[in-house]
């Protein structure tokens, strides 16, 4: 039983090319992050610790008492959320490109010029995004990436269809709302104790590279690293194949 939880800029559907790969001899669950894509739209909650609620219903709902979890940006944020307030729930957990909200090197991320979309809502950054989602979209895609053209035309026009839906800006700004809470609730979780299940911490070769395994070091005591090649941020557009693979031999041991 394998759990996949996407990040932002993309939804389930980014995790096309391993979901295929893993439904060979695994069942796999891939749900839209709250806000986001077929998922519906509440006016709150986009805390990380409510959105592991959401996901630890899901599996409730499809009676999972436990399951193997992938996760990528802010997907990181639900799934540490998720195996520190719910033991025993999460059983292999790769963590894929983004560090954690409040932990560890979190105060420079937030002084990285790139991360200036942090800061970037409310009403006036809803109303110039407005009608321009593929505009704003496109910059996470070019910039954070090795290859630009490796996230194509038709994966672009996709993404930025789901973002333009009614209240899908307004909902993916509140992932950004909610860091400070969430850097509040990850430093109470660490408070517990680091998580002591197997972790996979993936980094792109043009991103987070090998600094991902030490992010996690923070909050995991059984940590192995990993880097993907030729890949920036978007690591199942840009590399697949090795993507895949590393995935794959990590939750199959």
């Amino acid at each position: 039983m394998v759990v996949l939880i996407h990040g932002y800029a993309e939804n389930s559907d980014s995790w096309a090319p391993l979901a295929a790969d893993l439904m060979k001899d695994h069942t796999v669950v891939v749900p839209d992050l709250r806000g986001i894509g077929r998922s519906s739209k509440p006016a709150g909650g986009y805390d990380k610790k409510t959105q592991a609620r959401d996901i630890a219903q899901v599996m409730d709902a499809l009676k999972i008492e436990k399951a193997d979890f992938v996760t990528h940006d802010i997907g990181n944020m639900v799934g540490y959320a998720l195996a520190a307030g719910y033991p025993g729930r999460i059983t292999k957990w790769v963590a894929i490109d983004a560090p954690l909200p409040g932990v560890g090197n979190w105060a420079a991320q937030l002084s990285n010029p790139k991360t200036w979309h942090f800061n970037f809502h409310g009403p006036d950054e809803e109303r110039l995004v407005a009608g321009r989602e593929r505009i704003y979209l496109d910059r996470f895609w070019d910039e954070l990436s090795d290859d630009p053209g490796a996230i194509d035309e038709a994966t672009r026009e996709h993404y930025a269809a789901l973002y333009a839906e009614p209240h899908a800006i307004h909902d993916a700004f509140e992932q950004f709302v909610a860091f400070p809470q969430d850097g509040i609730d990850n430093q109470a979780f660490l408070a517990k104790g680091k998580l002591t299940i197997p972790v996979l911490a993936l980094g792109g070769e043009k991103s987070y590279g090998a600094g991902m395994a030490t992010e996690l070091e923070f909050v995991a005591s059984d940590v192995k690293g990993g880097v993907i090649p030729h890949s920036g941020h978007w690591i199942t557009e840009e590399n697949p194949a090795a993507t895949t693979k590393m995935i794959v031999e990590f939750l199959v041991k």
